[in-house]
């Protein structure tokens, strides 16, 4: 695979990345964490796609300039290095104070070197194309070289601080979960950055000295750079999608273990009928609308429910070594069903007795599997076949 490949491979899936972003940007606009993170991306994307040697012959023949992409491209390195420190600053958090300093100290001198790339270039002399060994062709060239020293110096800098910054906060968000990944993924992704800088300016020195080792710069540098852009990618979209997955999987058990007592409850005359919900209907939609078909149904069921019966089975159940939560979720699953059989047969509510304390909806759902099919001429067998 060429370097062109390479590169526009790690453009497509760092754009993949982007688009994953944008609803969370769109949905959370007022989010500066999540501008920042989807800006960083972007960023990202932009260096390996103007990085790309066919790229840049196509930008150098659009702009008519000779090199131009050169400090572009610079320009586009150092912005992302920028762009990574000031998510890092942010992302530990701090101090209002403390977080406005260090931000002003990024735009200041990350936009001074900026601005000192394209002053070296202009004065430089850069009338011959390179399009992949650039770096080691000028590195002895008056401007081009100090150009080249100051888009490595800012890389490297930004790069040993933003590693010294994650490798103190790894250690603080270790049991975290996916934020702890992807600051593990990060770490490593700027560890690997290092070693970039380290063959760039190996190579760049070596030409100072006489001496060929452009194959640093020209074959183990960019494929280096392809890992690094993936991992620093993935350490900022991971914990992302980490978490809107444990959700999404947290919500889909919750909903279908739910749905026992649902069907249980779903002819009682509850305030919010169990309304049939589209299959387009989201996951957590329906969640909210099984949840408050159950709360709403229990509310109305409570006055059918037998407190003695219930404590009964309780006492019984704890007997026979049930743990207690297990037995008081079985006993409100006996209640219940007991209850609905009651309204069902049209008995009346039980008057003058306490209110039962039932356990959460999920745990008497599963304890309902437990129970055996009643009919409805079983009225209240219900409980007395849980603690027989």
């Amino acid at each position: 695979m060429s370097m062109s490949d390479t590169f526009w491979l790690v453009a497509v899936l760092l754009g993949v990345g982007v688009c994953y972003k944008v609803p969370a940007i769109v949905r959370l606009g007022g989010n500066p964490l999540a501008r920042q993170v989807g800006g960083l991306l972007i960023a990202a994307t932009a260096v390996f796609f103007f990085a790309a040697p066919a790229v840049i012959a196509k930008v150098n023949d659009l702009t008519g300039i000779v090199n131009f992409s050169a400090p572009w491209v610079y320009s586009l390195i150092t912005g992302f290095s920028a762009s990574c420190l000031l998510l890092i600053i942010k992302w530990r958090g701090g101090s209002r104070e403390k977080i406005r300093r260090a931000t002003w100290w990024v735009y200041g001198s990350y936009g001074a070197l900026l601005v000192g790339l394209w002053l070296c270039f202009t004065m430089g002399d850069h009338r011959v194309e390179r399009l992949r060994d650039l770096d080691t062709y000028y590195a002895t060239t008056p401007w081009m070289r100090e150009m080249i020293l100051l888009y490595l110096a800012a890389h490297t800098a930004a790069v040993l601080i933003t590693s010294a910054l994650l490798w103190n906060w790894e250690r603080t968000v270790r049991g975290t979960g996916w934020l702890h990944t992807g600051v593990v993924l990060l770490t490593v992704g700027y560890a690997l950055n290092l070693s970039y800088d380290a063959v760039k300016l190996t190579a760049v020195i070596a030409r100072w000295n006489g001496h060929n080792l452009d194959y640093l710069s020209t074959d183990v540098a960019p494929p280096i750079a392809a890992v690094v852009g993936l991992l620093i990618g993935l350490g900022f979209v991971v914990p992302h999608i980490g978490d809107r997955s444990s959700q999404y999987v947290a919500a889909r058990r919750e909903y279908r273990a739910l749905a026992p007592l649902a069907r249980t409850l779903e002819h009682v005359p509850a305030a919010s009928a169990p309304v049939a919900l589209g299959r387009t209907a989201s996951l957590r939609m329906r969640l909210t609308h099984r949840r408050t078909f159950v709360r709403d149904a229990l509310r109305h069921l409570h006055p059918f429910m037998d407190v003695g019966l219930h404590k009964e089975a309780v006492q019984r159940l704890l007997a026979a070594g049930k743990k207690p939560k297990r037995a008081q979720a079985l006993a409100d699953a006996a209640a219940i069903t007991a209850a609905v059989e009651r309204m069902h047969a049209g008995g009346s509510p039980v008057v003058g007795q306490p209110h039962i304390d039932l356990c959460e909806p999920v745990a008497i759902s599963r304890a309902l599997r437990a129970l055996p099919s009643v009919h409805a001429d079983r009225c209240a067998s219900s409980t007395e076949s849980v603690i027989s």
